[in-house]
């Protein structure tokens, strides 16, 4: 079932315990990013509450007691998008509580997708679906997933990323 932005919203926002991505692109080419990824792109200085919508999102469910987290999937030399998230975004995202690992594929030959996924509360499965060049094509909610697959490529993914606590 495909998912709009206020429907893909709410399952970021209504799990009840975990919600866990798996994030595999090299590049996202996100609408709301590209200012601030030309702005660290040029040099400049890191916009006061850079992020701070998702900073919010992250602590009120922390605050509830649940656990967010992700596993980002990189390949040496790092692309631009991803020292700009090293830099930019994702030390905002641990301060906020985000659990985020990254796991760096280089020499490793692991059984993963190539697929950028959410699970939420280890029963529901939100694929993330992008185009080469990182633009969003949809967000699919699956209907019938092989849920114990999902969880596999989950630890898999855990068990070989390092924390950047």
């Amino acid at each position: 079932m495909l998912l709009d932005g206020e429907q893909f919203g709410q399952y970021l926002t209504d799990y009840k315990r975990t919600a866990w991505r798996f994030e595999t692109q090299p590049t996202y080419a996100m609408p709301n990013e590209q200012d601030n990824l030309n702005r660290w792109c040029a040099g400049e200085p890191k916009p006061e509450g850079h992020n701070a919508t998702w900073h919010e999102t992250v602590r009120k469910a922390v605050n509830a007691g649940k656990t967010i987290g992700r596993v980002r999937t990189v390949r040496q030399p790092l692309t631009e998008y991803q020292r700009f998230q090293l830099d930019w975004a994702i030390p905002g995202n641990i301060e906020a509580g985000e659990d985020i690992r990254i796991l760096d594929l280089t020499d490793l030959e692991l059984s993963l997708p190539s697929q950028d996924f959410w699970v939420f509360d280890d029963e529901t499965v939100v694929d993330l679906n992008f185009r080469p060049d990182g633009t969003l094509i949809n967000v699919d909610k699956l209907e019938d997933p092989d849920l114990d697959q999902y969880l596999k490529w989950r630890d898999i993914a855990l068990a070989h990323a390092v924390s950047l606590k």
